[in-house]
């Protein structure tokens, strides 16, 4: 089986393709579009978006010219990071439920526990109230699984202390050097799939030394490695490109790491800028 029609497992009892095609900073239109169509094409089976990125038209036009059935293909889209009320969360589903235009959202994730322009702020009661929304829109199917993104420890602790049904899925910032163990550790203990975003630190690591020798002992690239090492931790990557070439060689994953290997790269944990 390919690593992408390969799925996870979620508590919601639905199942997502291992790995997924990012569009962050894809503007909407040809760019959006074709790269969306290009992803498909290959076989990515998986495509994240979100209200914020403003791309949510495309996407949803390229999903449906795809010639692909509706339910091989698993859509995520996201509440933007500054709704913390449950008239704006509404209002703002109906928008991208519009904007996609595909029936049922797959997924559907809180974008961040606070404003972009207020990082850190205490958001814990609009969370709850929001969250509450997504219950609603979960339990009418109008989503079929509901998460969060850049949520730690704290963040999930407090929004399960006010709300019935735990994250299916915590979108977080994730690469080698980078692998956040605590909130890893606490999602995989409560069922919660760690999705990586930014799994290549944002071209960061393409020019680590240290990762060059171990990619060349498997006869891939430094961004195949990283990508792989994701799924070594049963975390899902999330890789960007609008270049066919990077797109197809980022799904190029079916291979597997000796467990020497990612040894080494957990001691890197944490030690990439």
């Amino acid at each position: 089986m390919s690593v992408l029609t390969d799925t996870f497992p979620l508590a919601s009892g639905h199942s997502i393709p291992k790995v997924g095609f990012g569009t962050w900073q894809i503007p909407e239109g040809s760019e959006a579009y074709d790269s969306t169509a290009e992803a498909l094409k290959i076989g990515y089976r998986h495509i994240d978006s979100a209200l914020a990125y403003g791309n949510e038209k495309s996407v949803g036009r390229a999903v449906r010219d795809s010639g692909i059935a509706r339910d091989e293909i698993y859509v995520t889209t996201k509440l933007p990071a500054e709704i913390k009320d449950a008239a704006g969360a509404r209002e703002a589903f109906e928008t991208s439920f519009g904007n996609l235009d595909l029936g049922p959202i797959d997924l559907w994730l809180i974008h961040a526990p606070w404003p972009w322009s207020d990082m850190g702020s205490d958001h814990r009661a609009g969370n709850i109230e929001v969250w509450k929304v997504f219950e609603e829109m979960h339990a009418a199917g109008r989503v079929r699984s509901i998460g969060v993104s850049n949520f730690d420890v704290d963040d999930l602790e407090s929004l399960a202390s006010g709300t019935d049904v735990r994250p299916h899925v915590n979108q977080i910032r994730w690469f080698i050097g980078n692998t956040q163990p605590e909130t890893t550790a606490y999602c995989q203990q409560h069922d919660i799939l760690v999705e990586g975003y930014s799994p290549l630190a944002t071209g960061k690591l393409l020019d680590d030394d240290r990762l060059t020798g171990i990619a060349e002992k498997y006869g891939k690239s430094v961004a195949q490695l990283s990508l792989r090492y994701l799924l070594e931790k049963d975390v899902l990557p999330l890789p960007k490109s609008v270049t066919p070439e990077r797109i197809r060689a980022n799904a190029e994953l079916d291979f597997s790491l000796d467990a020497d290997d990612v040894a080494t790269l957990d001691q890197l944990s944490n030690s990439v800028d």
